[in-house]
């Protein structure tokens, strides 16, 4: 029950965040036009006027809200951490997949990099990272 838990809180801590640096990101970088990007519609009318620049928080969101999450997990000393790991990996991929379907105007090469770089990759670099240090040589998996 407490790996659940912990595996759970591993989820908030990484949503938190990704909530936080999208936050920045629209705090330092300005909408196109007068669109506002806190909601679908909003966001969906600007998608066009976007340049990279209005990516990069949103990647970074996605990537390091994973790395977190998967860290936390590890560091908890959860029963398998790698599992748990890649279990966040998953769900915030799930949460990028949903993100892609509900705004079909992305352009296909965030989409592409961000579903194919920030989630699991990061949940396994959150993973191995939660080890920096140990004595541990090859897998860390027990």
């Amino acid at each position: 029950m407490k790996s659940i838990l912990l595996a759970i809180g591993g989820l908030f801590i990484g949503a938190f965040v990704n909530m936080g640096i999208i936050q920045l990101g629209t705090y330092l970088i300005k909408a196109p036009g007068a669109y506002d990007l806190s909601t679908e519609e909003g966001l969906a009318q600007a998608m066009p006027l976007m340049g990279f620049e209005h990516f990069v928080f949103p990647f970074l969101a996605h990537a390091l809200g994973t790395v977190v999450g998967a860290y936390f997990v590890t560091k908890m000393k959860v029963d398998k951490p790698l599992l748990k790991s890649m279990a966040i990996g998953f769900a915030f991929l799930a949460g990028g997949v949903m993100m892609v379907l509900s705004l079909p105007q992305t352009p296909l090469a965030f989409s592409l990099v961000d579903l194919l770089l920030a989630y699991l990759p990061m949940a396994y670099l959150g993973y191995r990272l939660a080890h920096i240090g140990t004595t541990q040589l090859g897998p860390v998996e027990k």
